[in-house]
């Protein structure tokens, strides 16, 4: 099929620069709009919608009311906590973002080109190149817009960057499959190991997910596609901190992928998302909860480490408190240790 790449487009939700959370070196990650799973502690519930989404900011927003008049749709609403976004009624046109002199009123989600968003990322090429480092598309889910991430792969691969894929795996083999060629690495997503449990926190069972992840395997041995493969689990307390869980991950992880898992790597929870589930008038019910301790999180690396796979694979990440602080979060980079690596995580591209 000869396809047009002209007019290739995908939805892209944002592009975050100087990166060094989703892979190798300093990177840029194109985070994309539309995934299926529905995670409760979702750390990019914007992302979670295909549709490009009209958000309100409080903290900008001077209560003029040129929103509520500019939208023909009767979407909007002034309440007493703020303007009041009707989701079923609006289109998201954007006429109250271009009204909104403070701008307070947003979009989540842009539709790019294929040629104009490649041409966007490789303005960083020199920082990629000095750093070993390339470009990450996560999400949401790229295995969504399965077409535009394939060529758009391709075209940074043929620019020689370094590129990753960042997936939850909830997918077609078919359609994972065809973007390996174009892959380097693929940093997967492993949240919970119960199949019950996981439908329980993402909306899904993990059948597929752990079906593909021993297809990706399969296709490390034969083919070398492709060339690394990163773990990653979320750590979110009273869900995925369980000692079933992450036990059992590594049992799957040393029966299915031994010797082919280049890192583990167990992501801490934190709640700086709150002001996205507010802007989009969602009551989160983590939005109170705290990080970690060091020693919880500690303890369930060292449980990772003892389940029978390579302990040096295993990599603890993100944000944690000291055993004496109540404190929820602190917004700066916190240092985190393990196997002697020491990395400043914090943790922005989250737990899709």
């Amino acid at each position: 099929m000869n396809v047009n790449k002209k007019n290739i487009s995908g939805t892209v939700l944002r592009i975050q620069r100087m990166s060094t959370e989703d892979g190798p070196g300093i990177r840029s990650t194109i985070f994309f709009k539309g995934c299926p799973l529905s995670c409760v502690w979702c750390h990019n519930p914007e992302s979670i919608s295909h549709q490009v989404q009209v958000h309100w900011a409080k903290t900008r927003c001077i209560g003029c009311r040129s929103c509520i008049e500019a939208c023909s749709k009767g979407a909007l609403a002034m309440a007493q906590s703020g303007i009041v976004i009707d989701r079923l009624a609006c289109n998201s046109c954007a006429a109250c973002v271009q009204a909104c002199p403070s701008m307070a009123m947003d979009i989540y989600g842009e539709e790019f080109k294929l040629n104009d968003l490649a041409r966007e990322v490789m303005k960083d090429k020199v920082y990629f190149q000095k750093s070993g480092g390339g470009v990450t598309l996560s999400g949401g889910e790229p295995t969504m817009q399965p077409l535009f991430t394939k060529e758009l792969l391709s075209a940074f691969q043929q620019s020689g960057l370094h590129t990753a894929l960042d997936t939850c795996g909830q997918c077609s083999w078919e359609t994972l499959e065809s973007l390996l060629p174009y892959t380097d690495m693929v940093m997967y997503d492993l949240k919970e190991i119960d199949p019950d449990k996981h439908k329980k926190f993402t909306g899904i069972s993990n059948t597929r997910i752990l079906e593909n992840l021993i297809a990706l395997g399969r296709s490390m041995k034969e083919r070398g596609l492709p060339g690394e493969l990163w773990i990653r689990t979320p750590l979110i307390p009273d869900c995925t901190t369980t000692e079933q869980n992450i036990k059992g991950i590594g049992v799957f992880i040393k029966k299915h992928l031994r010797e082919i898992v280049g890192r583990w790597e167990l992501c801490t929870f934190n709640n700086l998302c709150t002001h996205k589930y507010e802007s989009l008038g969602i009551d989160w019910a983590f939005k109170k909860t705290g990080l970690i301790s060091h020693e919880e999180a500690r303890n369930l690396a060292s449980l990772a480490q003892g389940s029978g796979v390579d302990a040096r694979i295993v990599h603890l990440s993100g944000p944690m408190r000291n055993a004496d602080s109540t404190e929820s979060m602190e917004d700066k980079p916190h240092k985190s240790v393990i196997n002697d690596d020491v990395s400043e995580c914090r943790c922005e591209g989250g737990y899709a």
